[in-house]
C-alpha cells in the first residue's frame, strides 16, 4: 500500500503532496523536509530505493521533478516504479510532455489524475485509456459547468 506520493523540484519545492495515511501536518512537513533532502542528495548513479523509518522509498526522477513514493517493507518496488511511470505517462498524454508549469497551474487536474490511478493508497486503475477518458469527462463537466454559471452572470438563462 501506498503511504504517500511527492512531486518535488530539484530545487526542493513541493508541488504534489498526497497522502493515504493519517499523519499530523508537523510529521508531514518533517517526513518531506528529510526525504527531499536525501534524495536530492543522492547521486543519479544510485538506486532509487531507499529505506526511511519503516516505509521503503521509490523514486524517479523525470525531468526537473522527483517522483517520489513511500510504501510499505513488504511492498513490490517494481510495481511502485511502475504505478510512478504510468502516472507520468498520463501525465505527458493529457499536457503534451508535462512539465513543472503544468503542475503548478493545473494542480487540480494533476490531484484528480493520482486519484483516478491510485485510491486509498491501492492502484485503482491500470488502463491509461480509462483513466484519460474520465479526465476527458470531467473536463467537459467542468466546461458546461462554467458556461452555464457565465450566462447565469449575463443573465441569459
Amino acid at each position: 500500500m501506498i503511504k504517500f506520493m511527492l512531486l518535488f523540484s530539484r530545487q526542493g519545492k513541493v508541488r504534489l503532496q498526497q497522502w493515504y495515511e493519517a499523519y499530523p501536518e508537523k510529521q508531514k512537513k518533517k517526513t518531506m523536509r528529510e526525504l527531499i533532502a536525501v534524495i536530492l542528495s543522492r547521486k543519479p548513479k544510485m538506486s532509487s530505493f531507499l529505506e526511511y523509518k519503516e516505509l521503503k522509498v521509490i523514486y524517479k526522477r523525470y525531468a526537473s521533478l522527483y517522483f517520489c513514493c513511500a510504501v510499505e517493507q513488504n511492498d513490490n518496488e517494481l510495481i511502485v516504479l511502475e504505478v510512478i511511470h504510468r502516472y507520468v505517462e498520463l501525465l505527458d498524454k493529457y499536457f503534451g510532455s508535462v512539465c513543472e508549469l503544468d503542475i503548478i497551474f493545473n494542480f487540480e487536474k494533476a490531484y484528480y489524475m493520482l486519484g483516478e490511478l491510485v485510491l486509498g493508497g491501492e492502484i485503482q486503475e491500470t488502463s491509461k485509456k480509462n483513466v484519460l477518458k474520465a479526465i476527458a469527462d470531467q473536463d467537459i463537466l467542468q466546461e458546461e459547468h462554467e458556461t452555464r454559471n457565465l450566462l447565469e452572470e449575463i443573465g441569459l438563462t
